[in-house]
C-alpha cells in the first residue's frame, strides 16, 4: 500500500476524479488548498486588506491505494499533462506506507 497526493488547479477537479475512476482508485480524500508557484505570492497574501486574493484555487486528493492503480494512475496523468496547453499540470507524488492499522 501506498499513499498517493494529488495536486491540481480546481479547474481541473472533474477530471482528476475522471482519472481516478479510470485507474479504479474510488476510495480517496479531497480538501481545497490554496496553491502558490513563487515567494513574491506568498508575501501579498499577508496583505492587511482581506478582500486581496492570495494563491490559485486549487485541490488537493489522497488515497491509500495499490501500486498497480498508482501505476495506471501514473501513465495517464503524463498523457492528460502532455495535453495541456497550460503551466498548471496535474502534480501527483507516492510516499511509502510503513504501517498502517
Amino acid at each position: 500500500m501506498k499513499l498517493l497526493i494529488v495536486t491540481s488547479v480546481v479547474s481541473f477537479q472533474k477530471d482528476v476524479l475522471k482519472l481516478f475512476k479510470k485507474a479504479n482508485i474510488e476510495a480517496f480524500s479531497s480538501s481545497e488548498i490554496d496553491g502558490y508557484k513563487s515567494r513574491k505570492n506568498l508575501v501579498a497574501t499577508q496583505s492587511w486588506f482581506p478582500g486581496e486574493k492570495g494563491g490559485n484555487e486549487s485541490s488537493m486528493f489522497f488515497s491509500f491505494t495499490d501500486e498497480e492503480k498508482i501505476a495506471d494512475l501514473f501513465k495517464n496523468l503524463k498523457e492528460y499533462n502532455d495535453q495541456l496547453e497550460t503551466n498548471n499540470p496535474i502534480r501527483a507524488v507516492v510516499l511509502p506506507v510503513e504501517q498502517s492499522i
